[in-house]
Formats: C-alpha cells, structure tokens, sequence
C-alpha cells in the first residue's frame, strides 16, 4: 500500500519541503509522520506548509544579515599564533581549529563554531596561511593565521 504526503521538511532522498510524494504505509505512519517531516495532503497541511515558508525565509534573512556582519569584522583578519618549535621550522604539535577559533575571538571578539574553519589538517609547521571561514552558504571570507615560533 502506498500513502501520499506532502513533504513538511527536507527528506533526504525523498524530496523537498512542498512536493507531494508517495511513500509505503510504514515508512510514513513510522517515520515521516512522527517526526513531523510530512503530512497527509489536505488543505490545512498546504497552509501549514505556507506558514513554514514564510518563517523559514525570515530566519534565512536574519542567518544571512549575521553571517554579513561577522564577514566584515573578519575582513582582512591575521590571526596570530605563537607556537613551540622543534627546529624553528617545524611546530612541537600542530595548531589545529581549537587554537585558530581562540584566536579569532582574542583578536576580533567574533564568536565561532569550529565546524565553520575550514582547515583540512592540522598546521604542522611556522607560516602563514589563508583559512576559509563558511559562515553561510553564500557568505565565506578567507582570514590569514600566522603560526610564529613561541
């Protein structure tokens, strides 16, 4: 047996929030339904729905004006690091985004999350190195950290 939703939510591998999709019986009456993701086409849904646009537009609005401000505070950022050197080249450990968030909200006070840095491995050695910073979707400036030897 088949049921038809209209999707509440983003499903993976289903759909997105709007469409009208046909789902098992158990995947909609254990899954989908529960957790609020979907909803029997009806026109209380179909406004719900509506609703739910409207707020998550506004909250997009308010993410993307945020994510704005916080880029023009890390405009042209150099983030400072002083580190133990083994050789006066190579770091006695790495800087990782523990010490780079550290140092960002030290020298601009601007509040990060660490799945914001994007750093693929830990900074091994003295340098300089440009660190891309996704705020938002639309939004990623680009800050320098400068690893100095301690």
């Amino acid at each position: 047996m088949a049921t038809e939703l209209l999707l509440l939510s983003d499903v993976e591998h289903l759909g997105k929030a709007g469409e009208v999709v046909t789902v098992k019986d158990g995947y909609a009456r254990n899954y989908l339904l529960p957790q609020d993701l979907a909803a029997p086409v009806t026109k209380h849904a179909l406004r719900r729905l509506e609703k739910l646009r409207k707020e998550r537009e506004e909250l997009a609005k308010l993410q993307l004006a945020e994510a704005n401000a916080k880029a023009a505070q890390l405009k042209d950022a150099v983030i400072t690091i002083k580190a133990k050197t083994v050789d006066g080249i190579r770091l006695y450990g790495s800087v990782g985004v523990a010490e780079i968030l550290a140092g960002v909200k030290e020298s601009k006070n601007v509040d990060l999350d660490k799945t914001q840095i994007d750093l693929a491995e830990p900074i091994r050695e003295v340098g300089e190195f440009e660190i891309t910073v996704k705020l938002h979707a639309k939004v990623a400036p680009v800050i320098k950290v400068a690893v100095v030897e301690e």
